[in-house]
């Protein structure tokens, strides 16, 4: 392929341009989720917000689509030729302790962010995982630890850097007051129009938080313990978020002897009340049955990723997910879907309930396009899977076997379903999967921005495009 202005290109950037080939295409290209690669004709490793300008105007001169990646946590379809726009070298955070707000570029990481706004005695509406992009997992929505108190990440975003592809490339500061109609579509829509530079998002008054998780052999107790969970959920303030994880760990040296080999079902709690409370509210979920481990406490907010304690060794992972109405599972499709997942599945299921609710349940002053906030519970399972083209780490199932094992693990709970989360969905995904992820205007919202943002239809490789395809 013969592309026009690569020199420039390298000349007018900060930072590094790739081509196939070349040493380091292959390091930026890589992200956490490694299912999959973005396999590119060009990366951008953008230094600032001027070299993403100047990648996505190459971008146009030569007719290619763009896609962006920070972190590569949630990586869906994968871009083949084009131009990556490698954000994750944006690490700046300035908070603003008087304003409570947090502005951070688009390589930002959770917990980084964590730790910088902890310094004012601040939090931001975090994920669980440390090492996510803050500005992807925010711009899908963003259920976070905090959640059933504080609402949605993206309920948060008071401003959005953008570059779109329109003519002339504009670096565009967007908010309610500025562009009203795109910022609502960017907070929660998942920010398909251009690329993201950064975000200037809310922080909320949380220094310490009880919480952890409860871990059980789910051998013997994984029914009963999810069955007492979703009761227990129907009684917690908003000031309590929490879920429940199912899943088999290896009998490996790297796991703690009294959990190796197991089987285990593990409760995660958060609560902003006080540790006197959180106790009172949590005795029901000890006196299920015996516990393998019990790692609830008061804690900074900045030890907050023990809460869930998720690997942080990139890797190879497929996921779907179903947003349930308030009732959750009755007694039989809980029954069948941990059937389907458990220990005796033909390929190792994480299969993981979260509560909803709460704020997640009430509209933000500001309107965005959050979508099914009248779902009671988030159901999802996840599996590893192989890697085509990374040899040393080959290990994992098919992914085509790995969607059709998510298909009959689901298929229980569809009928309470009310359509499906964007930042639980890893991996390529169906033309009605992505359907399922938009409710009520959204998908109109988004198409007129479409077409008034990205006339060329540069920024293709987004769950909603993916829905829109006949």
């Amino acid at each position: 392929m013969v592309l026009s202005g690569l020199a420039a290109l390298r000349k007018a950037v900060h930072g590094s341009v790739f081509v196939r080939q070349e040493a380091g295409y292959d390091l930026e290209r890589t992200g956490f989720q490694r299912g999959d690669r973005h396999a590119p004709d060009v990366i951008v490793a953008a230094h600032s917000a001027d070299d993403v300008r100047e990648a996505v105007a190459f971008a146009r001169r030569n007719g290619l689509p763009v896609a962006a990646q920070a972190t590569g946590h949630g990586l869906g379809e994968a871009a083949r030729g084009g131009v990556l726009v490698s954000t994750r070298h944006l690490r700046s955070i300035r908070v603003d302790p008087a304003a409570r707000t947090a502005w951070v570029e688009a390589g930002v990481r959770a917990g980084d962010l964590v730790a910088e706004a902890a310094r004012y005695g601040l939090a931001p509406v975090n994920g669980s995982a440390p090492g996510v992009g803050v500005v992807a997992y925010t711009l899908g929505g963003g259920v976070g630890l905090l959640g059933r108190r504080f609402g949605y990440a993206a309920d948060s975003v008071r401003r959005v850097d953008l570059v779109t592809g329109d003519e002339g490339t504009p670096l565009r500061q967007v908010s309610a007051d500025s562009e009203p109609e795109l910022f609502r579509g960017l907070r929660g829509g998942g920010g398909g129009f251009g690329v993201v530079t950064g975000m200037e998002i809310e922080l909320v008054a949380v220094q310490r938080i009880f919480g952890g998780r409860l871990v059980f052999d789910g051998g013997e107790v994984a029914e009963d313990v999810l069955r007492s969970w979703q009761k227990w959920t129907t009684s917690v303030p908003d000031e309590l978020t929490s879920a429940v994880t199912l899943l088999p760990v290896p009998d490996i040296p790297a796991v703690p002897a009294p959990l190796r080999g197991r089987y285990l079902a593990q409760v995660h709690v958060a609560f902003t009340g006080t540790r006197q409370e959180g106790e009172r509210l949590i005795a029901p979920l000890r006196a299920i049955g015996s516990l393998l481990a019990d790692e609830v406490r008061e804690m900074p907010y900045t030890e907050c990723a023990s809460v869930f304690a998720e690997p942080d060794t990139p890797h190879g992972y497929r996921s779907t997910n179903l947003m349930l109405g308030p009732d959750g599972l009755d007694d039989e499709a809980r029954h069948s879907v941990l059937a389907a997942s458990g220990p005796e599945a033909e390929t190792m299921c994480v299969l993981s309930m979260r509560h909803l609710g709460g704020a997640l349940s009430r509209p933000p002053a500001v309107p965005d396009a959050v979508p099914h906030r009248d779902a009671g519970y988030l159901l999802y399972v996840l599996s590893p899977v192989a890697i085509p083209d990374i040899r040393e780490e080959s290990r994992g199932a098919d992914p085509d076997a790995v969607r059709a094992l998510h298909e009959r693990v689901l298929a229980p709970a569809a009928d309470a379903a009310l359509g499906r989360n964007a930042n639980f969905l890893y991996g390529p995904q169906s033309r009605d999967v992505a359907r399922s992820v938009y409710a009520g205007e959204t998908p109109a919202l988004l198409e007129r921005l479409a077409r008034r943002y990205d006339p060329e239809g540069m920024f293709r490789f987004h769950l909603w495009r993916a829905g829109r395809e006949a």
